[in-house]
């Protein structure tokens, strides 16, 4: 059986309207070649009858990670204590 590929997607931390949130799940599913699924997401949360339902389905096609994630060692490139 094939397993699917869910690319991250960093939607916690992003404004929770779902259009923002679909639109950023399908832009993830495109950069990695998926464009057939970023359709066929964006048909389903349309057609969802609540917003529960919606994040469920954005969540079958991509791995929701926070917006911070991966990016700790960015932030802390900045940091530095001199010891003198």
């Amino acid at each position: 059986m094939n397993k699917k590929i869910k690319p991250d997607c960093p939607l916690i931390g992003q404004d929770g309207n779902i259009f923002n949130l679909m639109g950023i799940a399908a832009r993830t599913l495109k950069n990695n070649d998926m464009r057939e699924e970023a359709a066929e997401m964006q048909k389903r949360v349309m057609n969802s009858s609540s917003y529960d339902e919606a994040l469920c389905i954005l969540g079958d096609y991509v791995n929701i990670v926070s917006v911070n994630d991966g990016n700790d060692l960015e932030q802390d490139e900045d940091f530095s204590i001199s010891m003198s």
